[in-house]
């Protein structure tokens, strides 16, 4: 793809735009540009949300940033059952993209919709109801869970905008349609972002919620950008995702279909997220001046890697149509590729948390705040020392999932978080009596661990083979 600004300008409006385009054919390139660039951007709110909402909660105190960083690490895994079923609708809907089969790619995303209702449903009792029991086992002082019990009532029972936000924007990125995936974010963070000063503080008519109200902000923010894309799935028409009243009628071949991939999927993401809830509860031992520092830090880390994730959500839909188009090298020059742009791209964010992450800091944590503050720039330089096989390791993890590998991304994330990383952040923590320090020093050295297993599998080539 020879580079002139006219060119790229094009590209960025196609991208923007959701024009079709057929994914199987042509630059290899420009197929990474016009996926990686909307999910990028889409991402990008997402992490622009991330910081704005750590800024107003650290204005209340360490107590609320403490109630709002173990309540995320919690909803981690309402994120992980979200993801799970996206990774599966992604994988499934792409391979039928791929092949052509338009009919079938909408029976796969009604049928992950109609599995996802079951999975909120359960989900939104059991964490409207033990909130508070939730706050206590995580390790929250008292003071904390009397803050910040109604922020996770809310943020709990409300999952199923986050569910459902997830799963629909899996369903378009599966179809090639990643600007409206962009598009419904971008609507829901933009709410979120308006809402979050607006009842956290109380200005005109809306009244002062505090931590409360960044939770009522999130879940109307995102319930919005969930009523954008059903408007998108059932009164627009799409080339590959036209939703009629018979896709509707349950399949329970296809949600079995769904299923075996989901369910693996979701382990792999309750895996990843259980561990970091075990590593802020580790952190939450001393007490909330290290937990909020440690929780601003984290914030700052997403808002950095979510864009990464963005380009690494290319993989997982390029890998999907190019298998569906029985072109599996290249499905695999793609992975190469975007696996090379991430790398680059988490390396200059490392480079750059490393030379201001003080100041940087300092802009979220109010003067006074000596002790979280120190905490906070400690986290951010020692764990973003990983990135660059962070990056890499993404994408790979992407690779598998769209291929509908799900099993194999499993098994790593098993091993390399809860037989390496958690062992070796309480042996640091508690036993070496290295504290907080003992935990950021653990999570960059097992994300190299992980990326170094995510290639080994990848070059043995055996996610080309798996039928979706």
């Amino acid at each position: 793809m020879s580079f002139t600004f006219s060119r790229f300008f094009e590209l960025l409006r196609q991208a923007l735009r959701g024009e079709d385009y057929d994914y199987t054919q042509g630059s290899i390139r420009v197929a990474v540009f016009l996926l990686a660039i909307p999910m990028m951007l889409e991402m990008c709110l997402e992490s622009v949300f991330a910081v704005v909402d750590i800024y107003f909660v650290n204005r209340l105190g360490p107590h609320a940033v403490s109630v709002v960083g173990l309540t995320e690490a919690v909803i981690a895994l309402v994120y992980s059952v979200a993801i799970g079923i996206s990774a599966a609708a992604t994988a499934v809907v792409s391979r039928r993209v791929g092949e052509k089969n338009s009919e079938g790619a909408a029976d796969a995303a009604a049928q992950s919709l109609l599995l996802s209702g079951v999975l909120i449903a359960i989900m939104s009792v059991i964490g409207f109801v033990f909130a508070e029991d939730i706050l206590r086992l995580m390790g929250a002082q008292e003071e904390a869970v009397a803050m910040g019990v109604n922020y996770t009532r809310i943020m709990l029972g409300g999952c199923a905008v986050v569910v459902l936000l997830f799963l629909i924007n899996g369903i378009f990125r599966g179809a090639g349609n990643a600007s409206v995936a962009m598009r419904s974010l971008w609507i829901g963070n933009a709410c979120n972002i308006i809402l979050c000063p607006l009842l956290i503080n109380g200005f005109g008519p809306f009244p002062e919620l505090g931590v409360t109200g960044a939770a009522v902000a999130t879940v109307v923010g995102r319930g919005t950008g969930v009523l954008y894309q059903l408007w998108q799935l059932f009164f627009v028409k799409h080339e590959m995702l036209d939703m009629r009243k018979a896709n509707w009628q349950p399949d329970f071949k296809i949600i079995k279909s769904i299923s075996e991939i989901a369910t693996p999927a979701t382990l792999q993401f309750i895996v990843q997220s259980a561990s970091w809830i075990f590593l802020a509860a580790i952190v939450a031992r001393s007490g909330s001046d290290a937990s909020a520092g440690y929780q601003t830090a984290i914030r700052l880390i997403v808002f950095f890697i979510l864009p990464a994730w963005g380009i690494s959500n290319a993989a997982a839909t390029l890998v999907g149509q190019n298998l569906g188009a029985k072109q599996p090298e290249r499905a695999e020059i793609s992975v190469k590729k975007i696996a090379k742009y991430n790398g680059i791209l988490m390396g200059g964010v490392m480079l750059f948390f490393f030379l201001f992450a003080a100041p940087l800091i300092g802009f979220f944590i109010p003067a006074g705040s000596a002790v979280q503050h120190d905490y906070a720039v400690q986290a951010l330089q020692i764990i973003s020392s990983g990135y660059i096989l962070y990056g890499v390791g993404m994408v790979l993890m992407q690779a598998f999932n769209g291929a509908g590998d799900t099993k194999t991304s499993t098994y790593i994330s098993l091993v390399g978080f809860w037989l390496f990383q958690i062992p070796l952040a309480y042996t640091l923590s508690v036993y070496l009596k290295m504290g907080p320090l003992g935990v950021f020093i653990a999570i960059p050295v097992a994300e190299v661990f992980i990326a170094f297993a995510y290639w080994w599998y990848f070059r043995k080539g055996r996610w080309k083979l798996v039928e979706v």
